[in-house]
């Protein structure tokens, strides 16, 4: 069997999962390889139209051993994540794969933020990520088997500026899912975090992050030159689950990034300011200084 585009993953073969933000980007990715994989996947994505549209490529192809059905799901209705996982269990006996992957994003100066797009940011990165443990969890934990997989960033490892909201979700969202190990390992259950650098998804194509060059701004400020493919990151994932990792972290240049992190904050501190500085810079006058 194999993931995505790419190498064999097995061992998800029969397995049940949900897929949070699966209607685009890294959830949609996580699905199609899931479903290749063997998987019984449920797409979910607060736009339904989006969330059957990928369950139906991945029904619609040949030689795919796994099933995906859609379902329209608000993560910051807590009530609604619950339904749905009591659902499944249902309908398989039990939830064994819970991959947290909705998000949103800002970007731009802090000051700028509105109180209502802290609130959504928390409700979406944090409360989201929240409702699905609450809801799967314990699930996981009766059968004693499982696995949570929660999707952080690069920017939950390491500082962010200019998209300082972001970054903050995503460190707790590497907190809880770091922390919750420790716990879960008595359980049988796995958690996994992921934190990849940028990805080739429609954020990037969504040109002004509040006055920013979205692709530019993404791939600049971690580092990196071209953005990862988000069907190789399905894969990684996919490996890093079977093996129980506590962090997947893609690609290697994003790997160096977060170590240089660990051995010298306050270098990456004058990297980072020096950045913002220069980000701010391009976005007032323009890249030539004219």
């Amino acid at each position: 069997m194999r993931t995505g585009r790419g190498r064999t993953a097995p061992g998800f073969s029969g397995r049940s999962a949900i897929v949070t933000g699966g209607g685009s980007g890294i959830g949609a990715a996580l699905a199609r390889a899931l479903v290749v994989a063997g998987a019984h996947v449920v797409v979910t994505d607060i736009d339904a139209v989006a969330a059957r549209r990928v369950a139906e490529e991945l029904t619609s192809g040949e030689g795919r051993p796994g099933t995906a059905r859609a379902a329209a799901l608000d993560v910051t209705d807590a009530a609604a994540v619950s339904d749905l996982v009591g659902e499944v269990v249902a309908e398989h006996g039990g939830l064994d794969l819970m991959f947290a992957n909705a998000g949103i994003t800002w970007g731009g100066d802090t000051e700028l933020l509105t109180l209502g797009q802290w609130d959504a940011i928390i409700d979406v990165n944090i409360r989201g990520v929240v409702h699905c443990v609450h809801a799967a969890y314990p699930e996981m934990i009766r059968r004693g088997s499982g696995s949570l997989v929660l999707t952080a960033s690069m920017g939950g490892l390491c500082p962010a500026g200019l998209i300082t909201s972001y970054a903050m979700t995503k460190h707790a969202v590497v907190g809880l899912g770091l922390s919750l190990r420790a716990e879960a390992a008595g359980h049988g259950v796995g958690v996994t975090v992921v934190c990849p650098a940028a990805v080739d998804t429609a954020i990037l194509d969504k040109g002004e992050l509040d006055g920013f060059d979205g692709r530019h701004f993404c791939l600049e400020g971690q580092g990196v030159r071209e953005p990862l493919d988000p069907d190789l990151l399905a894969q990684s994932v996919l490996r890093g689950v079977l093996a129980n990792r506590a962090l997947v972290i893609e690609p290697a240049r994003a790997r160096a990034t977060w170590r240089l992190q660990r051995l010298s904050p306050a270098l990456m501190d004058r990297m980072l300011t020096g950045y913002v500085r220069a980000t701010r810079r391009r976005r007032d006058v323009g890249p030539t200084g004219a």
